[in-house]
């Protein structure tokens, strides 16, 4: 804000001195002008002493030559002239060279017009700025602090100019989306207690049990042959049952744990493409990657374009990190009612019979050593192209990892 008021009130007074310098180079010009008269009056004293007969007549001087001079006449004293004039002696008389400066002062009206005009519109961009753009800005730099702090709770407020109207609506979005995401944090957690409570009070009882049949028979209380059995059982029924405990947690822990809203609709493929190209042809170009995009015949999918979008781009994101960084394409193909869309990165060192795995949760193949990341990627690339009636696939090609995109045509 106080850089935006210095460069502001900078501009100004250098239109300000722009305005006054201009004003004194074009009067400094007139004033030159005006002092013509004396340049002109000096051909008229050599045209007189040149001309003998000019100086017994001096009003048969042609002055049609000259820009200033009026009349040329014998100077009288006692004569009135209301005209501008200097007195000129030549031989033994003198006379009188009456002259007319003519002041146009129409371009300097202009030219101030002109410089009035755009000093206000100036002055009128800068105070629109500071009131519709960087006040508001500034009232609005807050909100991302308020975000990390987690101040969820306040809707995020719109201004009337409008310029910030779809940024409010992301920040807006992004604030609801944390609050929910909060929201379900907590009650996963509440949940996640109430299971682990549960849980160990279920399994609390029948390793109860075990342990007095264990102790039971370690020391000999069971005398008869029926009744050891029944404790050998007893045992075995309570094994069975903690059995039954822990494959349920395996079943939930197996569950998805994701949620993924995806909005179906129709959309130009050149449109999802169209992002995807603008962001990696200058990310990929910093680091010196060869980046190809196939031709590919345009058409309407059937889905939503930014979880598509998410899809090729968490491909090119796997690329960029497990690939050996010489190239990356994306080519298309046709399959039925399908349109295939195909990231490849060379250097691949991920092993085929691995494949099949990738696209687990928390997987992270034998080629993730000492790379950062949390197995997710590909697993939330096929359950979203799942809600979207498509799915994907992958292969390993003359050293290229392949990741195909299925996305059904409208």
């Amino acid at each position: 804000m106080r850089r935006f008021k210095k460069i502001s009130a900078s501009i100004i007074i250098l239109e300000i001195i722009l305005i006054v310098v201009l004003n004194i180079i074009y009067v400094s010009r007139e004033d030159s002008k005006a002092r013509y008269y004396s340049v002109e009056a000096e051909r008229v004293v050599r045209q007189l002493e040149e001309d003998e007969s000019l100086r017994e007549n001096p009003g048969n001087i042609d002055l049609s030559k000259y820009e200033t001079m009026k009349r040329v006449s014998f100077f009288d004293s006692e004569e009135i002239c209301n005209s501008s004039y200097v007195v000129e002696k030549v031989g033994d008389r003198e006379y009188r060279i009456e002259y007319e400066v003519k002041k146009n002062n129409d371009p300097l009206i202009l030219m101030n017009v002109g410089l009035a005009v755009l000093f206000l519109l100036t002055v009128f961009i800068f105070i629109y700025i500071d009131r519709k753009v960087i006040s508001p800005f500034n009232r609005m730099s807050n909100m991302t602090v308020d975000l990390a702090k987690g101040n969820l709770t306040n809707p995020v407020k719109e201004e009337k100019n409008r310029f910030f109207g779809k940024f409010l609506w992301g920040v807006d979005m992004l604030r609801e989306n944390l609050e929910d995401s909060k929201s379900k944090n907590l009650e996963f957690q509440k949940e996640k207690k109430t299971l682990l409570l549960s849980l160990s009070h279920d399994i609390k009882t029948p390793l109860s049990a075990i342990q007095l049949y264990t102790k039971a028979l370690s020391e000999g209380i069971y005398e008869t042959d029926e009744e050891k059995k029944n404790a050998y059982d007893g045992i075995l029924a309570k094994t069975d049952e903690i059995k039954n405990y822990v494959d349920e947690i395996h079943r939930i822990s197996r569950e998805e744990f994701m949620e993924f809203d995806v909005k179906p609709g129709e959309f130009y493929l050149s449109e999802a493409m169209a992002s995807i190209v603008t962001y990696y042809k200058d990310k990929l170009s910093v680091l010196h990657t060869e980046f190809e995009v196939g031709e590919y015949e345009d058409c309407i999918l059937s889905g939503d374009k930014d979880r598509l979008i998410e899809t090729i781009q968490n491909l090119m994101e796997n690329a960029i990190k497990y690939g050996d960084g010489r190239s990356i394409s994306v080519s298309f193909s046709e399959e039925e009612d399908c349109r295939l869309i195909t990231v490849t990165n060379t250097g691949c060192s991920i092993e085929e019979s691995e494949l099949s795995s990738i696209f687990d949760s928390f997987y992270r193949g034998s080629n993730t050593e000492n790379i950062q990341g949390n197995g997710l990627g590909l697993y939330i690339v096929k359950q979203l192209m799942h809600r979207m009636d498509g799915d994907v696939f992958a292969s390993v090609q003359d050293g290229n990892f392949n990741v195909t995109l299925v996305a059904r045509k409208a």
